[in-house]
């Protein structure tokens, strides 16, 4: 992988993500001609009882005032129960793409781009959450759009 253009990692209070805890990631883009990758960031243990997560997404571009809602079911395990995430111990953590698909995300704007986490699971607080965060990665450019820009 890639190494970030940012990437930001919140702990969960008491290890139970509330629905109140909404972590807010922003981050600056300077170049609007590579394509990035996005990823949401979850750490949680062994005995996190569920094999998805379920999370609310609010996006706002640079000068934008308002921000944008997705909800997005994100997989933790497959249907054998074996998590899909790195697992040290009793500890595992997911890097899971938030990128629609393998050709990477445009940012069309210069500027500060804000992310807001919330999950939107039905049980509140949700158990065994270590930390959640957002990491941006560049991946390049497409063929006919390469820039000898960096």
């Amino acid at each position: 992988m890639s190494s970030p253009v940012y990437q930001s990692v919140d702990a969960v209070p008491n290890n139970a993500w509330d629905y109140s805890f909404k972590p807010v990631y922003k981050f600056n883009i300077t170049d609007t001609n590579a394509l990035y990758n996005v990823y949401f960031i979850i750490r949680h243990t062994n005995a996190y009882p569920f094999s998805n997560i379920w999370i609310r997404i609010s996006s706002k571009n640079p000068g934008d005032s308002a921000f944008e809602q997705s909800r997005l079911e994100i997989p933790l395990a497959e249907q054998s129960g074996k998590w899909l995430g790195r697992g040290m111990g009793e500890i595992y953590e997911h890097r899971m793409p938030l990128t629609r698909n393998d050709n990477g995300k445009k940012f069309n704007k210069v500027g500060t781009y804000e992310v807001r986490l919330e999950q939107d699971m039905r049980l509140n607080p949700l158990p065994e959450v270590l930390h959640v965060g957002l990491r941006v990665e560049k991946i390049g450019y497409r063929n006919n759009t390469a820039t000898a820009a960096k």
